[in-house]
């Protein structure tokens, strides 16, 4: 099946490592005109309380296993909830699956659904461009956490461009949150972990610093992976024309959001992974949820379309293959012989007539494997039957090296135009589009 070919597309665009270099980092980072104070509080307190805690304190196994679902709890929040539900409208959620992921995605204290849905469906609308939000051209720094933190003024228009959110802003639930979000996030982002933690085993230290501030601080930085490495690192089995790519360790690090070049191709479709063993627990969950009772009208892109945009990347790989092998020339590039000089030019070197073309098979002759012999036999004669089976039915390598060999095309024979060696009968032309 054609999915398959995704597996060989891995290696076709995969970038470099050298974009992971220190130059990428700050690869047309634009000019800064002030800092985004509270986001730059919010991202160094949290991993500094974190690590004291893994300094200082030793980490109960009630706390940990609790800040490892609270950190799934958080992370489908902003997977199932921020982004493939209210970004995306992927799905439809009833009420107590809406509560459960717009808490979740408050608990990750990235903003509001309403902020982190309009800045996303920006990011997809403008990709790759100044009025993309995360712009990847602007390298690995701005799109992991530079946009969060500093703020820029541009004649380009650095920033959010205009994107429809009138549905968000008419969700009474999401609006609400929007307005009520300060206090929200102080509540499930820290008090909820520390409360848990501190009456439920006497852990009030370790609530802090690892149900609060680690959780966040891995819930951050693995949710900025789908804007960052999720740009640079991977294949684009479905399209190059942006930076979107698919990678196993995105994947790993975002809870199924690693397969990004899907996404960017088919972003109303609520799986981000295609293929069944593709890594996307948030998949996992929605389609439990649908089963469960608690989501409905599950939106899938054709399978069909899917598969063509696998096959034009995968043709486009052969292509450049193709292009850099050597090809035997077209007939209207060979020189017409008459049989007077195929009979004459055949006293002097090896010439076989097959399929009404000329062959040069002198270079050949030490290494037939039928001998030396059986080829001088017919120098000067149409060798045809002969080869194709009355002798010995070659093989395709054999066809296509014969092709090779060409030197010629005999005159007034239109057997020649329906000849195509093995290597041509299937051969990828390529169209080019107005836009």
């Amino acid at each position: 099946m054609i999915a398959s070919l995704q597996i060989f597309a891995t290696s076709m665009t995969t970038k470099p490592l050298r974009y992971l270099s220190p130059s990428h980092w700050t690869k047309n980072f634009p000019p800064v005109v002030g800092i985004r104070w509270f986001n730059v509080a919010v991202l160094t307190i949290t991993p500094t309380i974190a690590l004291y805690g893994f300094t200082n304190l030793s980490l109960k196994k009630e706390t940990m296993i609790f800040s490892v679902l609270y950190y799934i709890f958080s992370m489908l929040g902003i997977t199932a909830g921020y982004h493939r539900l209210w970004s995306h409208r992927s799905y439809t959620a009833s009420v107590p699956l809406r509560l459960f992921l717009l808490f979740g995605g408050t608990s990750a204290v990235q903003g509001s659904c309403l902020w982190w849905a309009k800045a996303h469906r920006s990011h997809h609308r403008h990709t790759d461009t100044d009025l993309d939000p995360y712009n990847s051209s602007r390298g690995l720094l701005w799109t992991h956490v530079g946009w969060m933190l500093v703020k820029t003024k541009s004649k380009t228009g650095v920033g959010h461009g205009s994107v429809d959110v009138s549905d968000l802003k008419k969700d009474p639930l999401v609006r609400w949150q929007h307005e009520s979000y300060f206090s929200l996030a102080v509540v499930w982002g820290f008090l909820v972990p520390i409360l848990v933690s501190g009456v439920g085993w006497d852990d009030w230290l370790g609530g802090i610093c690892f149900a609060g501030a680690a959780r966040l601080t891995v819930a951050h930085h693995s949710t900025f992976c789908i804007n960052s490495i999720a740009h640079y690192l991977g294949s684009t089995p479905y399209d190059d024309t942006l930076s979107p790519r698919d990678h196993l360790l995105s994947a790993l690090l975002t809870m199924g959001e690693g397969y990004h070049n899907f996404h960017h191709q088919f972003p109303m479709d609520y799986r981000n992974a295609y293929l069944w063993y593709q890594w996307d627990p948030t998949k996992w969950f929605i389609a439990t949820c649908n089963f469960l009772g608690f989501a409905r009208d599950l939106k899938v892109f054709g399978g069909n379309e899917i598969e063509k945009g696998m096959l034009a990347m995968e043709l486009k790989r052969l292509k450049k293959i193709q292009d850099d092998l050597r090809w035997p020339l077209k007939t209207n590039e060979l020189p017409v012989w008459s049989w007077d000089r195929f009979q004459e030019e055949a006293d002097a070197r090896t010439l076989v007539l097959i399929s009404g073309f000329v062959h040069d098979t002198s270079s050949f002759l030490e290494n037939h494997p039928g001998g030396k012999r059986l080829l001088e036999t017919y120098a000067g004669k149409d060798a045809t039957d002969a080869f194709f089976g009355s002798v010995y039915r070659h093989s395709n390598a054999a066809q296509n090296l014969l092709a090779m060999m060409r030197v010629g095309v005999l005159e007034d024979n239109k057997e020649t135009q329906e000849i195509f060696p093995p290597s041509e009968r299937l051969y990828i032309a390529q169209r080019r589009s107005k836009y």
